[in-house]
């Protein structure tokens, strides 16, 4: 997974620590914010526009997994990885129960850290009940109900693959999606030795239902020797 654009918050108060893990997250490619203390990780938590947490269990002022429910009511879509040295079942249990998608116990190595933020963000792209409709110069697309409505006045019927290209290039906004990687996820084929335009095809099957011209700001914007990404104008809607 591209980790281009996205950004990670640190909460970790021991500064040793918390400096590793930013130096290797953002060696990688990540942007990092940095909370030593459950004041701060409390305020940017929940207001900041991140898109995963790696949140220490034991803070000053702050109970990780007492937080937890917190975090999960006020931002139920956001993506949590536990770091902490309990290595008891009941701990890792708890935090899982508690809400968080996934845990690294202390110590652990870069590439298992790296490993554990990349499938956690590749699993949280696939939640349910995400977005449901995108805001376009030229019209509307409701994701629902596969329409498009022009501005004009005018619609397009859209097909059940097209809707979930684009709903998922929208939950991965701000980064390039490999073709493999909308084969795996989107049409669900192992795009291991598989050569197939299906992909590029449904691309530009939609780019004409949309009107969708590199001119006007495209939609679905082609990234030589990448993959595809979100055009900036989009406008993501959620529920």
């Amino acid at each position: 997974m591209d980790p281009v654009h996205r950004t990670v918050c640190v909460v970790e108060d021991d500064a040793a620590i918390r400096r590793g893990l930013a130096d290797s997250l953002a060696f990688a490619g990540y942007r990092v914010l940095e909370c030593a203390d459950g004041a701060s990780a409390r305020r940017v938590l929940l207001s900041a526009d991140i898109d995963l947490v790696l949140l220490d269990v034991v803070l000053p002022g702050l109970d990780g997994l007492a937080f937890l429910p917190e975090l999960r009511a006020a931002r139920p879509r956001l993506p949590v990885l536990l770091v902490t040295a309990r290595g008891a079942e009941e701990d890792r249990v708890r935090g899982l129960k508690s809400g968080a998608d996934d845990y690294v116990v202390k110590p652990f190595s870069a590439s298992e850290l790296l490993a554990r933020v990349e499938a956690v963000l590749r699993r949280s792209a696939e939640r349910p009940l995400d977005v449901n409709a995108l805001e376009l110069a030229s019209g509307r697309v409701d994701l629902e109900r596969r329409t498009f409505g022009r501005a004009d006045g005018g619609s397009a019927a859209l097909t059940e693959r097209e809707c979930e290209l684009l709903a998922y290039l929208a939950r991965n906004r701000g980064r390039i999606v490999s073709r493999g990687e909308l084969l795996e996820r989107v049409w669900r084929l192992d795009p291991r030795g598989l050569d197939t335009r299906t992909v590029d095809m449904t691309v530009a099957r939609l780019r004409e239902k949309l009107g969708d011209r590199a001119e006007d700001g495209q939609v679905v914007v082609t990234v030589r020797g990448g993959g595809y990404r979100l055009g900036d104008g989009v406008e993501v809607r959620c529920r």
